[in-house]
């Protein structure tokens, strides 16, 4: 047993021999030692060891070992995991944005069809109803969209991992599109210029907070959005004014380029008041054919080529109806509705963000789409009114945040009866627990479809049909 082999003894300090037991949800791997109290009696020492893979041998320092939970980091891989290779980034053995590039793709794909799996059997179901997990032909710059964070000195990077009082300054990004790299790294050697200072978060003071970048793929337009604690009137016109005349110069794709302060402390990237430098406040992007335009704060799915095989297998899965009804729970911008109002005959969306239901109708009417209708309301309420107002519909898909739709909502559902729920999740243990609430109404789940929007790191999508029996 691999815990029996890692009992021992160990003092402050101690250099020792540990073998990977299994992987945390961060990606991590686990270590357990035993070791003896005052009493002499044996006591249990988990230790979390990133970058390292399930089997794997490693030689690690441990501090405070009276401690029931360390973390260390393998100072040598003496058995590496057969598919251990070299990470392609500079800069992945600090920065928090990537977990997984030491571990080869495809094995990485396994892993996370392997936790869709382990997520549903825990709660009864049938493990072989999980298909294996659709990767990426090109597992590298996928993202549309990276929030960057300003060091105390101006430097510009991603968060340590597990550090998120530490900023790792960067040199390149290997996960975000190339153009947002470059942009993103002329705002940086800006702010270097101007000698501008980094936010603070323990003194709350400094002027740059983030930069967000995001870029539509399918149009090439790019959003610069600058956090801010000042606006970029009086003192720093100037360094606004050049700010504009580089990005002009060199990124003609930068469609909008933003300044927006932000004096709170909470370390979010939130606006209290915008100044738009250059171009207007929105970009557009495309997804399945539709146009949608998009707001620094609006949510969209952050991998297009991904995301567009999650809309196609939600139809595939859903076969809409002209002659139904359809409820899109946790509708956002309407990145799903718009699809599937072309083959439903009447949707409505529920959202409990204002902004986005605003952006959802614009969407709507941008399109040529005009059998939808959106309410901004929480699920709970927003369900319950919609029902009673919009009647039982034949067709339901929920797409709700990490932390599930939660059980009130579930039964909420179950009790309304809809033929066929299509459930879209990007947190499977969630998923399994929301689901599970179903049962109990009659429903039976078919079939789950995990899709990786999220290479290197360990988030996994999937699609789900649940039918009425």
């Amino acid at each position: 047993m691999i815990e029996e082999e890692n009992r021992l003894t160990i003092t402050r300090g101690e250099t020792m021999v540990v073998e990977i037991s299994k992987l945390d949800e961060k990606g991590s791997g686990q270590a357990v030692i035993w070791r003896k109290n005052e009493q002499g009696n044996p006591k249990k020492l988990r230790l979390t060891i990133p970058q390292t893979l399930l089997g794997e041998k490693v030689k690690v320092t441990v501090d405070k070992p009276e401690r029931r939970r360390r973390k260390a980091m393998a100072e040598e891989i003496l058995e590496s995991h057969p598919e251990r290779i070299g990470p392609a980034c500079p800069h992945f053995e600090k920065c928090g944005g990537c977990v997984w590039q030491h571990w080869d793709y495809q094995g990485q794909i396994q892993q996370k069809t392997n936790h869709v799996k382990e997520a549903i059997k825990a709660q009864g179901f049938d493990p072989n109803l999980v298909r294996n997990t659709i990767g990426m032909d090109e597992p590298w710059h996928y993202r549309n969209k990276m929030e960057f964070t300003f060091a105390p000195d101006g430097s510009m990077g991603l968060h340590e991992q597990g550090n998120f009082r530490k900023v790792i300054s960067l040199e390149t990004c290997l996960i975000a599109g190339k153009e947002m790299v470059e942009a993103a790294m002329e705002v940086a050697d800006w702010a270097k210029h101007h000698q501008l200072t980094g936010y603070n978060k323990d003194a709350h003071e400094g002027l740059l907070r983030h930069l967000m970048v995001r870029q539509s793929f399918a149009t090439g337009e790019i959003m610069l959005a600058l956090f801010a604690t000042e606006g970029p009137e009086a003192h720093l016109k100037e360094v606004a004014d050049d700010l504009v005349k580089r990005i002009s110069g060199k990124f003609p794709q930068v469609k909008s380029l933003l300044w927006l302060e932000n004096t709170q402390w909470a370390d979010r990237t939130q606006s209290e008041k915008s100044h738009v430098l250059a171009g207007r406040d929105f970009i557009y992007d495309e997804m399945d054919g539709y146009r949608f335009r998009l707001w620094f704060d609006t949510f969209f799915q952050t991998n297009p080529t991904q995301a567009q095989k999650l809309v196609d297998l939600a139809i595939e899965q859903a076969q809409p109806k002209k002659t139904e009804k359809m409820i899109d729970l946790f509708c956002g911008v309407g990145t799903f509705s718009l699809p599937f109002a072309n083959a439903v005959g009447e949707l409505v969306g529920i959202e409990i963000v204002e902004t986005s239901i605003e952006s959802a109708k614009r969407n709507a009417k941008d399109n040529g789409i005009f059998n939808t209708s959106f309410l901004a309301k929480d699920a709970r309420k927003g369900f319950d009114q919609v029902i009673e107002e919009f009647g039982r519909p034949e067709l339901l898909l929920l797409d709700p945040p990490r932390s599930g739709a939660g059980g009130k909502v579930m039964r909420r559902i179950g009790r309304s009866k809809p033929e066929r729920i299509v459930y879209v999740s990007c947190n499977p243990d969630t998923f399994a627990t929301d689901i599970k609430e179903l049962e109990q109404f009659g429903y039976v789940l078919n079939v789950v479809q995990p899709v990786d929007l999220f290479p290197h790191t360990v988030h996994v999508e999937c699609v789900a049909q649940l039918t009425l029996i």
